[in-house]
């Protein structure tokens, strides 16, 4: 039981990171690399505003301290850095894969300046989720599934919030730009911007999952944004696969399906015996390419049997 909850923490906080990557990957058909910096970078605001109480960033903003509010932080933090890469791309005209990579890699770096450390520990400080507030909230049987109910209300409003903004005209825009461009420049709207803003939604989420992921394991580390693009893409690979073809079930909740599922067969991979902890970037690699070649064999099973049955009805 303790390893299912677990498993429904993780997946359900890294969900929000996917959601992230599900805007950029399918709606707006963007490989954004500067995942990878943005998700650490949620964490090492995060850090730095709960640990460093003589910083000149701390005495310039109010309530720093309140763990809530700190995440309205690291999603800002996020968006501009999904702005900084949209800008690179668009007005500069980089291509995607690389404008990503120009912004995850100097973030290393200002992760670094921000966080003071590459390893900042939290313990018994409050956050999201313990707290003084939470404490009174949850009666004493629930306070040990406190980060499960928590983590499900945050994703679960984060998901109604997106597809309620997806259903707007911005939202459809945003459609638009990744499936067919030109249709955005014939409504008089500058794909660009487009494209820019969907970029800067991206990145604010991944930033916020980086922020709650790091309040849930009490440590910012450089290193935890690490492999966070695979992640997110075989969340969201897995899930849209999978859920597909049951239309009751929105392509959002179908990601947050996928992360769970994800974070499970990464756990039953490393119960594995001959598997080491040191070995977790290999299982990731290998998991993904099989989610990737199991995908690729679906479709063209489907494909051939499309074919065969239109062989048998001119027949």
């Amino acid at each position: 039981m303790d390893i299912l909850i677990g498993i429904l923490e993780q997946g359900l906080i890294y969900s929000i990171m996917a959601l992230g990557i599900y805007i950029t990957y399918k709606v707006l058909n963007f490989p954004d690399l500067t995942v990878d910096g943005s998700f650490p970078l949620g964490a090492a605001i995060t850090a730095s505003l709960m640990t460093n109480t003589d910083s000149a960033l701390i005495s310039s903003i109010t309530l720093g301290h309140n763990p809530y509010i700190i995440c309205i932080y690291a999603l800002i933090s996020g968006g501009i850095a999904g702005l900084i890469t949209g800008i690179i791309h668009v007005k500069f005209k980089v291509r995607d894969l690389i404008s990503g990579i120009i912004t995850m890699t100097g973030l290393y770096s200002i992760n670094l300046r921000i966080a003071g450390s590459a390893n900042v520990p939290i313990f018994n400080m409050d956050t999201i989720f313990s707290n003084n507030f939470v404490y009174n909230l949850f009666p004493k049987a629930l306070l040990k599934y406190n980060v499960l109910i928590i983590g499900f209300a945050i994703t679960f409003g984060i998901k109604l919030i997106l597809d309620i903004y997806l259903r707007t005209k911005s939202g459809y825009l945003l459609r638009a730009v990744g499936t067919n461009s030109v249709l955005v420049t014939t409504l008089a709207k500058d794909s660009g911007n487009v494209k820019i803003l969907g970029i800067v939604i991206a990145n604010s989420l991944v930033a916020l999952g980086g922020s709650i992921m790091m309040q849930q394991q009490g440590f910012f580390e450089i290193t935890m944004g690490t492999g966070a693009m695979v992640l997110g893409l075989a969340s969201v690979i897995i899930g849209t696969n999978l859920f597909k073809k049951i239309n009751f079930v929105k392509a959002t909740t179908a990601v947050i399906f996928g992360s769970m599922i994800y974070k499970a067969s990464m756990s039953v991979a490393m119960d594995i015996s001959f598997t080491k902890a040191s070995d977790m970037r290999l299982v990731t690699s290998i998991l993904f390419l099989i989610i990737l070649i199991a995908g690729q064999v679906k479709n063209k099973k489907v494909k051939i049997f499309v074919r065969v049955k239109e062989y048998l009805q001119d027949i």
